[in-house]
């Protein structure tokens, strides 16, 4: 009798990316991003130091809003996972002209490849681009980038992309702050040098605080990278075999001593309340409808609702699809968070 051993299962590739050219082009697409901006956490900051940017940057800046060229800076490092701006810049000179529009160019799907790769070795093409450009006519602004790099050329988005690169790492690295943002950058990385790959779906949420990744066709690689500038959002980007998560840098390694969170503060307020502690008690054995909770506890929808929502807003729940669950990543780090921050007064 012949024993075959079974095939090793295939998994994802994980890995925590973080660089200081990463925090550049976050930077860089956060304040171009203008219909989101105002939710920052940086914008205010960004609108008190505006006197203080070269004109020339301000030229650049706008540029990179009309064309969302921002797209292209994160496909690039994508690819180089340069860290400096200096390797980025020296390496980008070295990708040959179909591979970097290759890279530039969004992936849709795999009937699509064929279409996109002929784009990138005939990018003299403009037509090309046009054809393209209409498989993303649904996107908010895929489209309109995709139509524009086939009006540029190779040249000139280099230039673009060289100055603005330049010229905004030189204007953020003065901030009070960039010194304490690389730091924490550096430690959230070297936190998570080593993964559990064996369970790499756990290691996404818990490292990026709640994120639930769905495998994809194709991706075998996922990269999460911290950030500063984007916050507090997550951005998700993938190219034909990767997937990327731009996931916000807790906010305790941005704090002074002393000085607690905003996330410390909403969670013990969430949890001073008898009803969401009851609340959360019940939502731990599995998940249900307002209707359900609603009947439970003989109380109003409106009166839940209400506590529901500040029980969300301190990420101890999620809502989908008007059904609440428990998000037991934030609730076992919740009680870690007041660890550090009392420190050795414990």
């Amino acid at each position: 009798m012949k024993y075959y051993l079974p095939q090793p299962v295939e998994t994802i590739s994980l890995k925590v990316e973080s660089s200081l050219v990463w925090e550049v082009i976050l930077g860089i697409a956060g304040y171009t991003h203008t219909k989101l901006r105002h939710t920052f956490d940086l914008d205010e900051k960004w609108i008190s130091e505006q006197d203080s940017m070269p004109t020339s940057l301000i030229k650049h800046l706008k540029v990179i809003e009309e064309t969302n060229f921002w797209y292209a800076l994160i496909m690039l490092q994508n690819k180089l996972s340069s860290s400096s701006v200096q390797d980025f810049l020296n390496r980008l000179l070295e990708i040959p002209i179909d591979c970097f529009y290759e890279t530039l160019l969004p992936y849709k799907n795999r009937n699509t490849e064929p279409i996109r790769k002929a784009t990138a070795i005939e990018h003299h093409r403009s037509e090309l681009f046009e054809k393209y450009a209409t498989y993303f006519d649904t996107h908010d602004y895929l489209a309109e980038y995709v139509r524009v790099l086939g009006h540029y050329s190779h040249q000139e988005i280099y230039d673009l992309l060289n100055n603005t690169l330049v010229e905004w790492y030189k204007w953020v690295s003065q901030q009070e702050e960039w010194e304490k943002w690389t730091q924490a950058l550096a430690f959230e990385q070297k936190q998570y040098r080593s993964l559990d790959i064996t369970n790499p779906i756990d290691q996404i949420e818990q490292i990026t605080g709640g994120i639930k990744y769905h495998p994809e066709p194709s991706v075998w690689t996922v990269k999460l990278i911290p950030h500063v500038s984007y916050r507090p959002w997550v951005l998700e980007k993938r190219t034909p075999d990767t997937k990327l998560f731009f996931y916000p840098l807790k906010e305790e390694y941005l704090m002074e001593p002393g000085v607690p969170s905003n996330e410390l503060i909403r969670g013990h307020k969430a949890l001073g309340d008898e009803l969401r502690l009851k609340l959360l008690y019940q939502l731990l054995k599995g998940p249900l409808s307002l209707q359900e909770l609603s009947v439970q506890f003989n109380t109003s929808k409106t009166t839940l609702h209400h506590q529901l929502s500040i029980l969300k807003a301190a990420k101890f729940i999620r809502v989908d699809k008007g059904i609440y669950s428990v998000n037991l990543t934030q609730i076992n780090a919740f009680s870690g968070q007041l660890t550090q921050y009392l420190g050795v007064h414990i």
